[in-house]
């Protein structure tokens, strides 16, 4: 797993709430690299795993719910680091209809080891879109996250639906656009 995602975590932390605590996360999580993360390395995700189920532990919220706040702040760190990718983005179903082919693309270009989730278009309209969502990982909580994010950073008022499909780590994901 990337390691801009692991340092964003512990920023996220220590912002929200505070330095003390995000060192106790990590403590606890008796990480194999005792929390020494950096944006440019690659971490095994039972890492996200070990930290995810600390702060489930200590802050009683459930997994998803931790996933879909951490991804709305993660799109704001993503946005501000790498925003010439949302270049010519209008709506946030701009930025998802552009997902695999475009900005998938860049950030491999960035990250060429980058075990991405897939996200395949099954349709779009001019105030919705229907995605295939892939991933090993199950993080529909965290792309949930993401997509609101995006969606407020330009501005959109959005609905969204999760749908689990007969495939294994596959999704649908419906975004409607208010």
């Amino acid at each position: 797993m990337l390691g801009i995602v692991f340092t964003t975590l512990v920023d996220m932390l220590e912002e929200k709430i505070s330095p003390e605590f995000a060192d106790e996360v990590l403590v606890e999580a008796d990480l194999e690299n005792e929390g020494a993360f950096t944006a440019v390395g690659y971490y095994p995700f039972s890492e996200m795993e070990k930290i995810l189920a600390v702060l489930v532990n200590k802050t009683g919220q459930s997994a998803d719910e931790l996933l879909y706040g951490f991804g709305e702040y993660l799109f704001g760190v993503l946005a501000k680091a790498h925003g010439e990718v949302m270049t010519g983005k209008i709506t946030i179903l701009d930025v998802l209809e552009s997902l695999d082919n475009d900005i998938h693309v860049q950030v491999r270009k960035l990250y060429p080891d980058a075990d991405l989730p897939s996200f395949k278009v099954m349709s779009r309209t001019q105030n919705s879109i229907e995605l295939e969502y892939h991933s090993q990982r199950d993080l529909f909580k965290l792309a949930e996250g993401l997509i609101d994010g995006a969606a407020k950073h330009l501005g959109n008022v959005v609905t969204h639906h999760v749908q689990s499909t007969n495939e294994p780590h596959t999704y649908i994901i419906r975004v409607d656009m208010e």
